[in-house]
């Protein structure tokens, strides 16, 4: 004979589901509106969490200078100055480069379109001219009658450029006056909150930060190498654009998994098209080699630390980030997963009871001090 249901415990499953699913309803609606405000804010938001990434890059060097003897403001004047040489060096290496090979760059594609003709004109193709005509007239018609949407997209590039120079003016000057007066920050923070959020809250963000800075400097060194190896191998190739191929390699190893397969797909389009088919499977090969060396050797040996995140959780963060937010959310991607993951161990670490010791039923006599 099968067991009735009871309707008491029926009841009561059903009220804690109902609850349950009232309180994740609260959660979802209050996590959309901050984020809501969050793209409200976000021209303010944004300078600040690139001054806070850059400020994470740069602060070893000023707690350097401080700890021997140097004020707070003329280290961080020092480091920000250091900060702008280093950075229009990176950038004249990128324009130089390029405008110098531009034409060689340009006469290669021209060279490009030219087989790639030749080819599709040939078997198994068969494509004749008129054919290849034809679909070029027709292309250069739809330019010419999207003419006002080029032109929207060039004031809009224009504007994205303006902001772009507003963003890292201010994050310039926000990363000033980090490094000037950072630790003074969590006491602060600490006199301004209430109870026990005056330990929670200092608490998780001093490990935010230091998770933080773990992952912004590991991942330069990372880069740093995997520049100076394709940087190398590309040289020996005789490709063009080594040196700005090796800043692009270097810039996108801030993005995970991602990030190196977009500057190794460039790296090897540009030798596919500049030296021919040959050089770029070479290329080919030695990104490979090189990312297999970064992920078995270099990132455990660099990120001892580490995030604590899986790869398949990283690359989920990168390709969720990008889904929404395109390059800006696949940069900050993998820092959000890793503050998520420090709230949420802090979080558990709250909720968790403290281990039990077992019980050997042996009676402890009074003033019996234990082992």
């Amino acid at each position: 004979m099968s067991a009735s249901l009871s309707s008491a415990r029926s009841r009561a499953a059903l009220r804690a589901s109902a609850r349950i699913s009232v309180e994740l309803l609260l959660v979802l609606v209050m996590t959309a509106v901050a984020l809501w405000l969050l793209g409200r804010m976000w021209s303010v938001v944004w300078p600040l969490i690139v001054g806070l990434l850059l400020t994470t890059l740069t602060w070893p060097m000023a707690r350097f200078l401080r700890r021997h003897g140097w004020r707070p403001a003329l280290a961080a004047s020092l480091v920000t100055v250091l900060f702008l040489v280093l950075a229009s060096a990176v950038v004249a290496l990128i324009a130089v480069p390029v405008a110098a090979q531009s034409g060689e760059l340009t006469d290669g594609v021209v060279d490009g379109m030219h087989k790639v003709r030749d080819w599709a004109a040939g078997p198994p193709l068969n494509i004749e001219d008129a054919q290849i005509s034809g679909a070029v007239d027709s292309a250069v018609e739809r330019l010419q009658k999207s003419a006002g949407s080029i032109t929207t997209t060039v004031v809009t590039g224009v504007s994205t450029v303006v902001n772009g120079l507003v963003t890292a003016v201010l994050a310039i000057f926000l990363m000033f006056f980090f490094l000037k007066d950072g630790p003074r920050f969590l006491p602060w923070l600490a006199r301004q909150l209430p109870g026990r959020l005056a330990v929670d809250v200092p608490t998780v963000a001093a490990r935010t930060w230091d998770t933080l800075g773990s992952f912004v400097r590991s991942q330069a060194a990372v880069g740093l190498l995997d520049a100076v190896f394709i940087g190398i191998g590309l040289w020996i190739v005789d490709v063009p654009l080594v040196l700005p191929l090796a800043v692009l390699t270097f810039v996108s190893a801030f993005v995970p998994i991602v990030g190196a397969l977009f500057a190794g797909l460039v790296a090897v389009l540009i030798a596919l098209v500049s030296n021919g088919l040959t050089d770029a499977l070479i290329v080919l090969a030695i990104i490979v080699a090189v990312q297999q060396l970064e992920g078995n050797v270099f990132q455990p040996m660099i990120q001892s630390r580490g995030l604590g995140l899986h790869a398949a959780v990283i690359l989920l963060a990168v390709t969720l980030g990008g889904s929404l937010a395109g390059v800006v959310g696949s940069l900050l991607a993998v820092p959000v997963a890793a503050m998520v993951a420090v709230f949420w161990n802090y979080l558990r670490e709250q909720l968790s009871e403290p281990p039990q010791e077992p019980d050997t039923g042996e009676p402890q006599t009074a003033g019996a001090v234990p082992s």
